[in-house]
């Protein structure tokens, strides 16, 4: 039996307001959002503030927000969105949002472009009017040779090709009684030319058709299908019937003609735990099984089957949608994140159990996590990047340095300042990697990068001087020159006088701001770890004075 494959499919729906005048009758401009702060793609809006101005993953720009309608910018025109992963392709979508999701954008010229051009997939007993490689995607998961034929150019000349394996009841003789089956019109045949004679088939009814007189009954016993979702009505001859709905168990009509899920009770919902609804979706989070009252917080209506709730919950009282995947770290404090012992996990829901996958030791991967946007709300997807922190302290300017195409670093200043007496910046890993700092290795090459002096130039005696409160000359550190470096000397070093060592700005801001660098190199410098232990050494044993 072929399993069931359901595709989701998110209609984007462009919705463009207003006129072609986009300053209305008081004087207010009308904008289009590229994006909103929402999700929303291509929305005319009078508030600016509302558009995102992000980076979209798909193009590298910003988001626009540009004082027209949507209908004549650039970027909110609808074409042609084609995913090569998975063969879909999906007519009317902005090409924005198209980007954003890493599909290939086509404008609509009134041709369908040639990788969106459909025929018929034959998949066993089923059929489906996709692309090629849709096609050839739904083989391979079935294990099936590809059929894919060009010269169906139609969805109802496709199903209508596999008409042969519809299904129906197959009526004949047994035993003196008119009986029945649930078989393909295939089937049936097969069986009248075997040993029973007078075999009518009926496509699309069930055995409980009144028309038929067979002894076939309804019953409210129900069941789980293998290579299907839901639960199942049985007939008093062991017949599947049609998806379990209490307020349909004695209904003639819902007895005698079979239905799709997508005809039956609550169609766009999983339903779990519904007591009265066994249309269960794997794919919204449910699936069949048999009811167990240690597990199941209701029982069904009629039977001994429900709608399993497939999402999970973790330790912490989070819920999480069956297939959603999202990030964690070992480190109940996110300010030691990248910290030494700090890691990056991604976990998956699936089947109601969460399972945690450890990315790669050392920080050499992180954990990247985004929000997707499903009809029944954003859907967590997670997966492990590598973290291309080893060239960051090579780059020079702050273009190079943030090119995020190429390396994840960080433009920062570094505690100093230049002849003009402003900041000077270096490019440090944005995430810190972890070291193996207890044998030779990064360790011992990466972390003196950042080991740096500092010596502050004072001054003291007749001209240039000041005085203390006993009207003596003092050491004095003239900030106004940045060569002097004034910002890594103290006041009063030795406890002798007040504010002897006039001019300087401070030493702890200059070894925090070193001390920031040490930390963004990996595990070098002074630091807590992951479990909020703190090193051995101390800041005060950074520095000293002579």
């Amino acid at each position: 039996m072929i399993k069931k494959e359901i595709l989701m499919v998110i209609i984007l729906a462009v919705v463009i307001v207003g006129t072609l005048n986009f300053v209305n009758s008081v004087g207010e401009t009308n904008y289009c959002c590229e994006k909103t702060l929402k999700g929303d793609y291509c929305i005319n809006t009078l508030d600016q503030t509302k558009c995102d101005t992000s980076v979209n993953p798909g193009s590298g720009a910003k988001f626009s927000s540009q004082p027209t309608f949507c209908e004549t910018t650039s970027y909110c025109r609808l074409g042609y969105c084609y995913d090569s992963k998975y063969g879909t392709c999906l007519p009317n979508v902005p090409q924005s949002a198209c980007n954003e999701d890493g599909g290939v954008w086509t404008a609509d010229t009134g041709t369908v472009p040639p990788q969106c051009s459909l025929g018929c997939c034959i998949l066993g007993d089923q059929a489906a009017f996709v692309t090629q490689v849709r096609c050839k995607k739904l083989s391979a998961d079935y294990n099936l040779q590809t059929n894919f034929r060009t010269d169906i150019t139609s969805e109802t000349q496709c199903l209508s090709s596999v008409t042969s394996d519809v299904k129906g009841a197959c009526v004949f003789e047994k035993d003196f009684e008119t009986t029945c089956q649930i078989l393909t019109q295939k089937e049936c045949a097969d069986l009248s030319s075997g040993t029973q004679t007078q075999v009518n088939f009926h496509a699309g009814l069930l055995c409980t058709a009144e028309e038929l007189g067979t002894n076939c009954g309804r019953s409210k016993q129900t069941t789980c299908v293998d290579g299907k979702d839901g639960v199942y009505f049985l007939d008093t001859c062991g017949n599947v019937a049609n998806i379990y709905d209490a307020t349909k168990v004695d209904n003639i009509e819902y007895w005698t003609n079979i239905k799709l899920p997508s005809e039956s009770c609550n169609p766009d919902r999983s339903n779990a735990n519904d007591p009265k609804c066994g249309n269960c979706d794997y794919y919204q989070g449910s699936d069949c099984h048999a009811f167990d009252k240690n597990q199941d917080k209701v029982q069904p209506n009629y039977g001994n089957n429900i709608c399993r709730n497939l999402d999970c919950v973790d330790d912490k009282g989070n819920n999480y949608r069956h297939g959603e995947t999202w990030c964690s770290t070992n480190v109940a404090n996110a300010k030691l994140e990248n910290t030494p012992g700090s890691e990056y996990f991604r976990n998956v829901c699936y089947n109601g159990e969460i399972t945690i996958e450890n990315c790669a030791g050392y920080r050499a991967e992180r954990c990247i996590q985004k929000n997707v946007s499903t009809a029944d709300g954003p859907f967590k997807v997670a997966a492990c990047s590598a973290n291309l922190w080893q060239d960051c302290i090579a780059q020079e300017t702050k273009k190079d340095c943030e090119n995020l195409d190429k390396r994840d670093c960080l433009w920062t200043p570094n505690g100093d300042l230049n002849s003009s007496k402003e900041p000077v910046y270096v490019c440090v890993p944005k995430y810190a990697p972890g070291f193996n700092f207890w044998e030779e290795g990064d360790a011992q090459a990466i972390c003196p990068v950042a080991s740096t002096n500092c010596t502050a130039t004072l001054k003291k005696g007749l001209g240039d001087f000041v005085k203390d409160i006993f009207g003596d000359a003092v050491w004095h550190c003239d900030n106004s020159d940045p060569k002097n470096n004034c910002q890594c000397c103290v006041n009063d070093p030795n406890g002798d006088k007040k504010n002897e060592n006039e001019g300087c700005t401070g030493v702890d801001t200059w070894v925090g701001s070193k001390l920031n660098i040490c930390g963004y190199l990996g595990d070098c410098g002074i630091k807590t770890n992951y479990i909020s232990k703190a090193g051995f050494y101390t800041k005060e044993e950074t520095y000293s004075f002579s």
